[in-house]
């Protein structure tokens, strides 16, 4: 999930924010504001509603975040680089480079974010409890006891044990640990979650035509979510087994054709275009590579525009590539592959340039992995 844009840095791990982030902060909001906040508490002024609402949904978010930053921080913990923090429309998600060592590792990092909901949960609760112990009523502690309950919901729904859940982690890591085998604990917690997701569209649907209106929809709509990103855990979890054992260097293309980052797109189209194979293109400065230019970048460029841009001004920057080394297992480059380079890696030794890995490579590494698989024990 891609953040629209970033709001800073929390323990060192950039956080940022899509935009239906905005649809379910809004639906919130006027859920209480306007519905269950005047039902509880009638002749209170209109914009004690509206406040009181608008607060529930930023501590709301704000105990969203906490949770992610758990699992962030106890991934750069247990070795594991957090590439940031993404808020959005069906909660929030800690993008990590890598994998959980070991089943242990995997418990760690799954299970502090459900822990740090029903921190929350716990302690929102006490104070609502200590407020109506003291004869406080009203609006605010209305507002305390729906962080309270929503919290402890939250926490509740994360460790049911499917993908991607953290309770589906919480399975993967238990049955890693009970078989050894890692990627049939994913395939195990993939297809929990996919029996999850049809019966909470079963659910959602059923809730709907009996009245529940858009808090059916809702739900069948978080089911139909997690179908689909259990079946990507699954294939990605195939696509892992496939490829283990295999470096970079086993799959790259080495010693790519490059060009120099001050080559105007005309001058690439008419002498590199038809002669260059392949859909990107390296570019090097003393042989460190310093940019990647890709044929739909240089597509974007208007014809009468392309004698006086240079390659430069097109291609992926420095600071966007993403580089590997010859010796790196091709499992721990692929969760890099995302953004500007279209899935493309540039392999260096010495910072200097000596292979690329593109989206066929790994395609063919694939194929080749599954059919390794295939062959019968015993034979060679």
């Amino acid at each position: 999930m891609r953040a629209s844009f970033r709001i800073g840095r929390v323990a060192g791990v950039p956080v940022g924010v899509n935009w239906s982030v905005l649809v379910i902060f809004l639906l919130i909001a006027w859920g209480l504001s306007a519905n269950q906040f005047p039902r509880s508490y009638p002749d209170r002024p209109t914009w004690a509603y509206v406040l009181a609402g608008l607060s529930a949904a930023v501590v709301f978010f704000l105990g969203l975040l906490a949770h992610e930053v758990s699992h962030a921080v106890v991934a750069k913990r247990n070795g594991i680089e957090v590439e940031g923090i993404t808020l959005w429309l069906f909660g929030g998600v800690a993008e990590l480079r890598g994998e959980a060592r070991d089943p242990g590792a995997e418990l760690r990092i799954a299970g502090v974010g459900p822990l740090v909901s029903l921190i929350i949960g716990v302690v929102f609760g006490g104070i609502a409890a200590l407020l109506t112990l003291a004869g406080v009523h009203g609006l605010w502690l209305g507002a305390l006891a729906w962080l309270a309950g929503i919290n402890l919901l939250l926490a509740i729904f994360n460790v049911l044990p499917a993908a991607p859940l953290d309770g589906g982690r919480l399975l993967r890591a238990a049955v890693w640990k009970a078989t050894g085998d890692r990627t049939r604990a994913s395939v195990v917690a993939a297809r929990a979650g996919r029996v999850l997701g049809v019966l909470l569209i079963g659910l959602g649907l059923w809730q709907f035509l009996r009245g529940a209106g858009f808090g059916g929809l809702w739900l069948a709509l978080i089911g139909w979510f997690l179908i689909g990103a259990a079946g990507l855990e699954e294939r990605q979890a195939r696509t892992g087994n496939a490829l283990r054992g295999i470096r970079v260097a086993d799959v790259m293309t080495p010693q790519p054709q490059t060009a120099s980052a001050e080559m105007t797109v005309a001058d690439f189209v008419d002498h590199y275009l038809f002669a260059y194979r392949h859909s990107a293109l390296p570019l090097t400065e003393d042989g460190r590579p310093v940019g990647l230019v890709t044929l739909d970048r240089v597509r974007g460029v208007p014809a009468d525009r392309r004698a006086s841009t240079t390659l430069a001004e097109v291609a992926c920057r420095a600071d966007q590539l993403v580089l590997a080394s010859p010796d790196e297992q091709l499992t721990d480059l692929l969760p890099r592959l995302s953004g500007c380079t279209d899935g493309r890696a540039l392999v260096v030794t010495d910072q200097r340039l000596v292979g690329i890995v593109s989206p066929s490579d790994i395609s063919r590494a694939v194929q080749r992995g599954s059919l390794r698989e295939q062959v019968p024990a015993g034979r060679p």
